[in-house]
């Protein structure tokens, strides 16, 4: 039988603790730096050679679709009641409103240093070091909004924007494309600064701290942020109905996408599943 994800802000005093103590009970275990250092590798650009399945290409919801649930795999492990819950941030979008309440995901990081002082993931509670990170930072940082240079969250507006278009994606199927559902959710936008961060990108930005770069993992909201981009890809199905993962085939030997993404039916690295595979999800988990 399917299990539900949640919205965050309606989550039961227990549900937010049981969730709060399985990642804690995750981490100790050793398996969540391990998710760390798989986002870390596998965060490959347009500017780098070789495959990119994880950002800048069509994989980019599928493949953080298996990454979700391979945490999720884990939390359940330690409590089969819990399920990663999601975001908002249309909706809740202040660095005082959930999830950044000190029985969840603890709030913003000090003037300072950034550092995060309230919450279960605090460094000062002495259950969430930092281990794997392109730093040596060892504390969770946070710069909710950046306060030196102010930015808001994306708007349903926005959103909408991603949702409306019908084509999953196009070519040449990177972070330059300007249709397509794929990167107008994930955000990568023309210009210079603020401007060119959009939706998902965005996200990231406002979080700031640990949530910028490949080792964004550190932080749990990641994961509510991520629950919430995909929930959008369910949408998206549900709006245009027929609409498919693309591309349908890989790029031939002409293209400069040779060999650089993953087509629908061909395998997902670290993975063997294709984004086909991953399209409909129904049986495994659905949203409330």
């Amino acid at each position: 039988m399917a299990y539900t994800r949640k919205d965050v802000s309606t989550l039961t005093a227990a549900e937010r603790r049981r969730f709060v103590n399985a990642m804690l009970e995750v981490k100790r275990r050793g398996e969540y730096d391990e998710f760390v250092r798989t986002h870390i590798e596998y965060y490959t650009s347009d500017g780098e050679n070789g495959l990119r399945t994880a950002h800048m290409a069509p994989s980019f919801l599928p493949w953080h679709r298996r990454f979700l649930l391979e945490l999720e795999r884990a939390l359940r492990r330690v409590d089969d009641s819990v399920t990663v819950p999601y975001w908002d941030w249309t909706r809740d979008r202040t660095a005082t409103s959930v999830p950044w309440t000190k029985d969840l995901l603890g709030g913003n990081g000090r003037r300072s240093d950034q550092q995060v002082m309230t919450g279960p993931f605090a460094y000062a509670e002495g259950r969430w070091t930092i281990r794997e990170g392109v730093t040596d930072g060892r504390f969770l940082t946070r710069d909710l909004g950046r306060a030196r240079d102010p930015i808001e969250l994306p708007t349903r507006s926005e959103l909408d924007g991603a949702l409306n278009d019908g084509v999953y994606d196009v070519s040449p199927w990177d972070s330059t494309v300007t249709r397509g559902f794929r990167n107008k959710l994930e955000g990568w936008g023309t210009g210079r600064g603020s401007a060119s961060w959009r939706n998902h990108n965005r996200v990231h930005r406002w979080v700031g701290g640990a949530m910028l770069g490949g080792a964004s993992v550190n932080d749990p909201v990641f994961w509510l942020h991520h629950a919430f981009v995909d929930l959008q890809w369910t949408r998206w199905q549900r709006l245009h109905r027929g609409a498919r993962y693309l591309p349908e085939e890989p790029p031939g030997l002409g293209s400069m996408q040779h060999g650089r993404i993953i087509a629908r039916h061909e395998k997902m690295p670290p993975w063997d599943v294709t984004p086909q595979e991953l399209e409909d999800v129904s049986g495994i988990y659905r949203y409330v």
